[in-house]
């Protein structure tokens, strides 16, 4: 098997989704694992987070959730984005909490109802304006659920659009969220659950948290606004690990990889590591000053990366074939961390463990 793989600390989600339930409570937790958990694995994750004190789970997709509840996983699980038509029955059958904001689906939802009684939530858009409805239309499927016997209204919520790092936008959502939520309580409608804090509103602003909160970055160890203290030390969960399988010692002025983009200042000790943009490593590392670790040191790419390969510049330091290679993580007293590749890349560390594929099997740790 080829060594290369991600690492996934188990505990460490643990401890970050205790230490957050602490934080928040007495609201309720909702770990968010669509697309795989972030990247982590999602079964694994899902039933980490339950373990330690999550109440509910949250996915994209019908698909997401059906392998939730085939790993027998038996707590609610909430879908954020109200599925296709055709998905109904398999909504249904796989007992998932769709989110509603089209008076059309809840009809075609209603209808196909035989026995059992579905909760659903309402999704309110409060300025995200990507998915959710307004207040008015808010109010008819609320009124429409409470007028049938077939399903539960179990929520209403929302979704900020800045909260790591717009405070004035983030509070004017809120506010208008939660303006619409008193005036539709006071004409009688009963909201079991209100939520609508991400990961940085329920760390930063405590008066978002309501009647839950939906944490996705944070269960992961990843800093929500970076620039930004939080109220609860977190662990990241993942590492990328691979060994080297290959070492040259090279003359200065040797070009490695395609494109012979980067010349060596000295002679060096390069190193192949087998995990390349295949696998979520992108191309562009080479050109930002990317590194990885070997020995507790980072180690700058010498030259593109491959579909397969990286290589990597050791300069005069000896290195051995199986010598072990971090990607993303900690070695000894060094650290490559998610928000370091978001920074290298122009991008967000959601992006960085989300692109991490199939290729790479998850370990458990």
């Amino acid at each position: 098997m080829r060594p290369s793989w991600v690492e996934v600390d188990l505990q460490a989600i643990k401890d970050n989704v205790s230490a957050i339930v602490d934080l928040v409570a007495p609201a309720r937790f909702c770990a968010v694992v669509k697309a795989n958990a972030y990247g982590h694995g999602d079964v694994p994750v899902a039933k980490a987070a339950l373990e330690a004190g999550a109440n509910m789970l949250a996915v994209a997709t019908v698909e997401e959730g059906a392998r939730l509840r085939e790993a027998d996983i038996t707590q609610p699980i909430l879908l954020l984005a109200q599925p296709p038509l055709e998905d109904i029955n398999d909504v249904l059958h796989w007992k998932l909490s769709p989110t509603i904001y089209h008076p059309l689906f809840l009809e075609s939802f209603l209808a196909a109802i035989d026995e059992q009684l579905p909760r659903v939530h309402i999704k309110f858009d409060s300025g995200m304006h990507r998915l959710g409805t307004d207040g008015a239309t808010v109010q008819r499927l609320a009124a429409a659920i409470a007028r049938s016997p077939k399903a539960e209204l179990e929520g209403i919520w929302s979704h900020f659009a800045d909260a790591d790092s717009d405070p004035e936008f983030t509070n004017q959502q809120l506010d208008l969220f939660n303006g619409f939520v008193s005036t539709a309580r006071d004409t009688g409608l009963k909201v079991p659950l209100v939520h609508i804090a991400n990961s940085a509103a329920a760390l930063l602003l405590p008066r978002s948290r309501q009647d839950m909160v939906r944490i996705g970055l944070a269960m992961y160890g990843l800093h929500p606004a970076p620039r930004t203290p939080l109220p609860v030390k977190l662990r990241p969960a993942m590492a990328v690990k691979s060994q080297v399988v290959h070492v040259r010692r090279l003359p200065a002025g040797a070009r490695p990889s395609y494109g012979r983009i980067r010349e060596l200042e000295s002679t060096s000790n390069v190193a192949t590591v087998p995990i390349g943009y295949a696998d979520g490593v992108t191309r562009r590392l080479a050109t930002v000053k990317g590194a990885a670790l070997i020995g507790g040191k980072r180690r700058p790419f010498a030259g593109r990366v491959t579909m397969d390969y990286v290589v990597l510049d050791m300069g005069p330091d000896p290195v051995e074939i199986g010598d072990e290679v971090v990607l993303l993580g900690t070695q000894g007293d060094g650290l490559v961390p998610a928000q370091q590749w978001a920074e290298w890349l122009d991008t967000i560390s959601y992006e960085v463990v989300c692109g991490f594929g199939e290729r790479l099997p998850r370990k458990y740790v």
